[in-house]
């Protein structure tokens, strides 16, 4: 028996398949029309229920025997997701009508995703290319099966539209809506948050050092910081508004007020991070000050300085949206959220939210590929 094995994702996919054939109909019209064998009623599924419980049962078993990792991940793939493209296009028209076997039979494709993504994450690949490409297709993967359970669910369940719309209303909204998204991107992101995130941690990092070199300094700004990145941002937004204009100078101000605090705190701690051995030895060279911290001491603060990039990364954009709330021109990713919500349109709310998201994990991606570039020395890049 040494060609099987078996894993509890496929086993557990092919139980939840007899349960659901057990149970009978998949939705409310198929159980009218086998209660009802004279009426004509159409319902869904009628010729493709046998081909999805095939393609996970067959799947399922394929990826029990020992075959190539990769043609197992195939095959898993191609069985997790033509299952689930037939579930979603099979309940169109007759969203809110699911039945338990829709669900049984959605629960094992996911089942066959997550084996599929499990075997992926076994492979190690010699050549840097297929790492790389296995690094973007495992998360990919992850991330498709939570749009596609949420489509699945909320068309299923029949899920009221202005409390959670399906994920392809809100593709819909986003593709024809690319000019306003644009707009409010070049007006929240472009202006608002690159410009506070430059003048917020540049101007943390110049204080940092100043606070290293005049301790009266760091004993008097860092419990001030802690304090100041307590404050709230719905207390801070609305009096930048006041003092700064509608524009985005005023969402700009609320982000370097954001960022400059982390980017303090973590430089004086990266600063002190250098240990007496190597400060020692730069003093045997009879190094001054400013050599010691360019040499040695900003080298070892490096991977604090951009841990608070990092989080300045997604602070900026969370500040900036927040501050457009409390004033606005007629343009802006917070304007426009606060507007469609109050006209229901939350379609539209969802695609700026997934705007937001895709610009905040661009954003983060940057910095940290900056980051392994620049710390390629550091132990957690090199052991990455």
């Amino acid at each position: 028996m040494n060609w099987l094995k078996p894993s509890w994702q496929g086993v557990l996919a092919i139980a939840l398949c007899v349960v659901a054939v057990v149970l009978g109909a998949m939705s409310k019209p198929e159980a009218a029309a086998l209660a009802d064998t004279a009426a004509s009623a159409a319902y869904p599924y009628h010729a493709t229920k046998l081909l999805m419980m095939g393609l996970v049962v067959v799947a399922a078993l394929v990826s029990m025997i020992r075959i190539a990792p990769l043609i197992e991940a195939g095959v898993l793939f191609v069985g997790a997701h033509l299952t689930a493209w037939l579930l979603i296009s099979g309940i169109g028209g007759f969203e809110g009508t699911a039945l338990a076997p829709y669900y049984l039979l959605l629960a094992a494709a996911w089942l066959l995703g997550w084996r599929c993504v499990a075997v992926l994450s076994d492979i190690r690949p010699a050549h840097k290319g297929s790492r790389t490409a296995l690094r973007l297709v495992i998360p990919a993967i992850f991330g498709a099966w939570i749009l596609i359970i949420w489509e699945a669910v909320t068309r299923g369940a029949g899920i009221p539209f202005i409390l959670l719309p399906p994920p392809s209303a809100i593709g819909a909204r986003f593709a024809n809506s690319l000019p306003i998204l644009g707009a409010d991107v070049r007006q929240t992101i472009l202006k608002a948050v690159l410009f506070g995130y430059i003048v917020g941690s540049g101007a943390g990092f110049i204080t940092a050092i100043l606070a290293d070199r005049v301790p009266f300094l760091r004993r008097g700004l860092l419990p001030i910081g802690n304090m100041v990145s307590a404050l709230p941002i719905i207390g801070v937004a609305p009096i930048m508004v006041m003092w700064f204009g509608f524009d985005w100078q005023s969402k700009a101000a609320v982000v370097i007020i954001m960022t400059f605090f982390p980017m303090l705190v973590n430089t004086v701690a990266g600063l002190a991070a250098s240990g007496h051995m190597e400060r020692d030895l730069m003093r045997t060279y009879a190094s001054g000050y400013w050599p010691t911290l360019v040499k040695l001491r900003l080298p070892a603060a490096a991977p604090f300085i951009f841990n608070a990039l990092k989080i300045n990364s997604t602070l900026a954009l969370i500040g900036a949206i927040v501050a457009e709330f409390f004033g606005t021109p007629v343009v802006g990713m917070g304007f426009r959220i606060s507007t469609e919500v109050g006209r229901m349109n939350i379609d539209m709310v969802w695609a700026e939210i997934a705007v937001a998201a895709l610009a905040g994990s661009v954003f983060y991606g940057v910095v940290a590929l900056v980051e392994r570039a620049v710390t390629f020395w550091h132990p957690s890049v090199r052991g990455g």
